[in-house]
């Protein structure tokens, strides 16, 4: 059984595999969540949800950029 995260976590790193980014994510519990709203983090590799306030940033930095 995976275990869901409360939506309780304010910094959030994610990758490729969580574009396009949304909050809340998938695995985030049900019950506390706001509406789904779609984050745009490519361009900046940094997102803030505006109902929770939960800081969203991109591993590797923004999209299409190599270091």
């Amino acid at each position: 059984m995976t275990q869901l995260k409360e939506n309780t976590k304010k910094h959030i790193e994610v990758d490729a595999s969580n574009l396009p980014l949304h909050c809340p994510m998938p695995d985030m519990l049900k019950w506390n969540a706001h509406p789904r709203v779609f984050l745009p983090i490519e361009k900046t590799g940094e997102a803030l949800c505006p109902y929770c306030g939960t800081k969203y940033v991109l591993k590797g930095g923004p999209a299409g950029h190599s270091h």
